[in-house]
């Protein structure tokens, strides 16, 4: 019981923080698949959201991601692609600096349903580093969840990245 209680606290705060803070900007996690779910589904959302910037860090071809969004009739001035990240933890760590610097205290976060764990994991890590909440998106799919030990390895590189900024990602690369 006395361990059960501080986990309730902690979820008890963390849905009130992610009730207090309206996204300003969706941030997707590039995983290019030949069915496109990610871009597809970011660009049904981002018709509901029109204001938010989208962030989207890896994923397919710049040419085929634009191509998805503006036949969804999403313009593409609301689209900043980087294709710096090789990995998932590099898929934060290469803009949380840029979303910090413009102001953005909260993403809508949008990755696959199998792969959102590992995502919340290394969210809270480096973007709660830098004060930046998020609400998790997921895309449905026919995975099954990625094995917890991807999730506490990535988990325990984020810390290493808040604690020295090196990320690892020379060494490492992961499918996200």
């Amino acid at each position: 019981m006395l361990l059960i209680l501080p986990l309730a606290l902690l979820w008890s705060y963390k849905e009130i923080q992610s009730q207090l803070h309206q996204p300003q900007a969706i941030l997707v996690l590039g995983g290019s698949t030949r069915k496109l779910e990610r871009e597809k589904f970011t660009a049904d959302f981002a018709r509901k959201h029109p204001k938010l910037p989208i962030w989207i860090s890896g994923g397919s071809p710049p040419s085929v991601t634009k191509k998805v969004f503006s036949k969804a009739g999403i313009d593409s001035r609301r689209l900043r692609l980087d294709y710096r990240a090789n990995n998932t933890v590099e898929n934060f760590t290469t803009l949380v600096g840029e979303l910090e610097s413009t102001g953005i205290k909260s993403v809508y976060l949008i990755t696959s349903d199998f792969h959102m764990r590992r995502a919340i994991v290394v969210g809270e890590i480096v973007l709660g580093s830098r004060g930046i909440h998020f609400k998790p998106v997921s895309v449905p799919s026919d995975h099954s969840p990625e094995p917890l030990a991807k999730s506490i390895r990535d988990g325990v590189r984020s810390l290493v990245w808040v604690a020295t900024g090196y990320t690892g990602g020379d060494q490492l690369q992961d499918e996200h």
